[in-house]
C-alpha cells in the first residue's frame, strides 16, 4: 500500500511540529510544511501530496482562500481552532473535504480522519456538522424550487445529486438507478462542473444551501 503523503500548513510552529510528529508516528509521510497559505499552495502544486492539512488563520493567505486553490488538485482537510459557521461554510464551499476543530478529537481520531479524507470521506467536527444540519433545516423550510434547475442539471443529474446529498456512494447510486458505476461517476463529474465545485462535500454543501460556488470566490 502506498504511503500517505501529506503537507501540513499552520502558522504556529508548536502546533505544526506536534502535528508532524503525530502523523509520522502514525506512518504518514509529511513531505512539506508551511506557515502561510501562499506557501501551502506552492507546496501542494510542487509536491502533489495526497492531502493538505490547513489552518484557517495564517499570514499572506488564509486557509479558506488557500483551500480554493489546493482543492482543485489535492484533498484538503481543515484543521483549526476556528469554528464560526461563516468560516466553515466558506471552507467547505471552497472545496475542503473535511473540517476538524482542535480540542474535539483525540490523536487517534485525527490519524483516522486523515486516512479517511485520503480515501474520499468527509470527516466533520460537531461544529461543522451542525452547520450542515442547519443548512438542511433551512432548505426544508425554504420555498420550493425546481429540482436541479437552479444549477442547470438534467433530470438524471438531479436524481444522482439528490442521492449524493443523502450520503450514497457511487456504487450505491448505480445499484439504485440500475446504471453502471462508471456512468454515475461521469454524471458526478458533470454535476461538479455545473456546480463549480471539485469535491463531494462542497457539492453537498452547495446543494443544501450552505456553500457558494468556488468560481464566486475568484
Amino acid at each position: 500500500m502506498e504511503t500517505l503523503r501529506v503537507v501540513v500548513a499552520d502558522d504556529n510552529a508548536v502546533v505544526r511540529s506536534g502535528l508532524v510528529s503525530l502523523l509520522e508516528a502514525g506512518g504518514v509521510e509529511v513531505v512539506g510544511e508551511a506557515r502561510d497559505g501562499e506557501r501551502a499552495v506552492v507546496l501542494a502544486e510542487r509536491l502533489r501530496p495526497h492531502l493538505v492539512l490547513l489552518d484557517v488563520r495564517m499570514p499572506l493567505m488564509d486557509g479558506v482562500t488557500a483551500a480554493r486553490e489546493i482543492a482543485r488538485t489535492t484533498r484538503v482537510l481543515m484543521l483549526t481552532y476556528t469554528d464560526t459557521p461563516e468560516t466553515i461554510r466558506a471552507a467547505i464551499g471552497n472545496g475542503a473535504a473535511g473540517y476538524l476543530v482542535h480540542g474535539t478529537f483525540t490523536p487517534e481520531e485525527l490519524l483516522e480522519a486523515v486516512h479517511e479524507v485520503a480515501r474520499g470521506a468527509n470527516p466533520l467536527s460537531p461544529a461543522a456538522a451542525a452547520v450542515l444540519v442547519g443548512a438542511v433545516r433551512d432548505q426544508a423550510t425554504a420555498p420550493p424550487q425546481p429540482s436541479g434547475a437552479r444549477f442547470g442539471l438534467s433530470a438524471r443529474e438531479t436524481e444522482v445529486m439528490e442521492l449524493v446529498a443523502r450520503g450514497c456512494s457511487n456504487g450505491t447510486i448505480a445499484a439504485r438507478l440500475f446504471l453502471a458505476e462508471k456512468t454515475i461517476k461521469n454524471h458526478v463529474n458533470h454535476i461538479y462542473a455545473k456546480l463549480g465545485v471539485t469535491t463531494r462535500a462542497a457539492a453537498i454543501a452547495l446543494w443544501l444551501g450552505s456553500g457558494t460556488r468556488q468560481e464566486d470566490w475568484q
